[in-house]
């Protein structure tokens, strides 16, 4: 599953839409297409400890399920990490 970039932070996967930020910044402050703001700023990515897709699926899931979302149902919308770009690198 690939995810487009645009579309969905090409990190956790969040649908940019959802992001009330409207995506993370750039180092010059300018908004970033590719990556959301609960995953990047400034040019930086927040949590540099999630350093592998899967790091990234747990922290997904746990964050998912404290709002109310099923562990099934936070697998199933984290499983497609591992395919976007910033995993790809």
């Amino acid at each position: 599953m690939t995810m487009k970039a645009g579309k969905f932070c090409q990190s956790c996967s969040m649908p940019m839409s959802d992001d009330p930020q409207h995506g993370g910044t750039e180092a010059d402050g300018t908004r970033s297409a590719k990556y959301c703001s609960f995953c990047y700023r400034d040019g930086m990515f927040l949590n540099p400890e999630v350093d592998t897709p899967r790091k990234m699926q747990a922290r997904c899931i746990e964050k998912l399920t404290e709002h109310g979302v099923s562990r099934v149902t936070a697998w199933r919308l984290t499983r497609g990490i591992p395919g976007l770009e910033r995993w790809k690198l």
